[in-house]
């Protein structure tokens, strides 16, 4: 048992290796640092301008890193689906809100988790608000959700027969409660008129708001979206901030303006398996079902899946050369290497990927490895 325990400390203690050294396929490193600076940033943004910050934890869907948000006077969070939620219940926060329409088959699966934990859902049809009246044995709360204006989903706010439907039909029940109206203006993801957008989105929020505050008194709005509240400084009379990609950031929010790439905390670590220096490439052990496959486009038109990084005992640090995962398969990533790249790397050595979109990639990753070596939880780990 002794050669066993000492075995442990001596391969394992994060205080005497480190963090690369329990790296041999692909893993996704987290920096606390960081993801803290990008939490406390947008938390003392969101205060100062006297709104509620409430993030979608599409992006960490962590309960360790959950911890770490309500050190900066986060008490409530967003969920994308009920099985997160499911995941987040029980770990003091005050209400979950399940921010996609809701699906009704889960409704038996709603009453559970509402019996333990405060819940809202987002309603966008009579024929959900109607099933909720008729099956919820819990009190729940829903927001209506408004059409942002690209029609992925949500009311259009002109809809006025669908929407008084929707609130006839959540009379009909004690456990179904209006809590208010919620706009996620995703087209701002395009990097086009975001002042525009939001501007919209306000407006809509607030005659919403005008229009039936006096049968609802504590109806409350939210706008969410990681560029616009990264980007912005006013915000109307919208009363809760959701934003979600904030907390790691990736190279979508650098090529949309909302951060740099200093301000990227995760990163996939590759190991090398190949080098062509005739061809400039790098051939890594890292494809889709590691990165997933957002792509952005180069200024020269070529395909950019991650820009490489390099790691080192203290995290990474981001080149003055560029070198980037020009293409990927399942497992496999090729990497358009710099020359200073290609003269400093060998078979078996470690890189880092900053990742294209980072919540795709922490859910296909299902967990993180720290800096200093602790695993760290991820709600889709639970299935991998």
């Amino acid at each position: 048992m002794k050669t066993k325990d000492s075995f442990y400390i001596r391969f394992f203690n994060p205080f005497t290796m480190s963090y690369l050294d329990q790296i041999a396929s692909p893993t996704l490193v987290i920096d606390e640092k960081i993801t803290r600076a990008n939490l406390e940033k947008m938390a003392d943004k969101v205060q100062a301008l006297g709104k509620k910050l409430v993030p979608h934890w599409k992006t960490a869907q962590s309960r360790i890193i959950g911890t770490w948000a309500k050190e900066y006077g986060i008490k409530e969070v967003t969920a994308s689906s009920i099985s997160m939620a499911e995941y987040l219940s029980g770990q003091g926060w005050e209400c979950i809100h399940i921010a996609f329409p809701f699906n009704i088959r889960e409704i038996p699966r709603l009453n559970r988790l509402a019996a333990q934990q405060r819940i809202s859902v987002q309603v966008v049809n009579v024929a959900t608000a109607g099933a909720l009246a008729e099956e919820l044995t819990e009190t729940v709360e829903f927001f209506v959700e408004l059409d942002a204006g690209y029609g992925r989903t949500g009311i259009q706010p002109t809809e006025k027969a669908e929407l008084e439907e929707i609130f006839n039909q959540a009379s009909r029940s004690k456990f179904l409660k209006f809590k208010g109206f919620y706009i996620h203006p995703g087209q701002t993801y395009h990097g086009k008129e975001v002042d525009k957008i939001h501007q919209e989105s306000q407006e809509a929020l607030a005659q919403m708001k005008a229009k039936y505050l006096h049968r609802y008194p504590n109806l409350v709005t939210r706008l969410g979206d990681t560029p616009g509240c990264a980007l912005r400084e006013e915000f109307g009379e919208v009363d809760e901030l959701g934003p979600g990609n904030f907390v790691f950031f990736d190279l979508m929010q650098v090529q949309l303006g909302s951060c740099t790439k200093k301000d990227i905390a995760v990163c996939l670590a590759v190991p090398v398996v190949d080098i062509r220096r005739d061809r400039k490439e790098i051939l890594i052990h890292g494809g889709g079902i590691h990165l997933a496959k957002d792509v952005l486009i180069n200024e020269d038109g070529s395909k950019n899946f991650g820009a490489v990084v390099l790691l080192h005992d203290k995290g990474w640090t981001i080149p003055s050369h560029s070198s980037f995962v020009k293409s990927i398969s399942q497992e496999h990533g090729i990497i358009q290497a710099s020359e200073e790249l290609l003269a400093s790397i060998q078979v078996g050595d470690l890189l880092g990927i900053l990742p294209v979109h980072s919540c795709m990639t922490a859910d296909c990753m299902g967990g993180y490895l720290s800096l200093d070596g602790q695993r760290i939880d991820h709600a889709e780990g639970l299935s991998k």
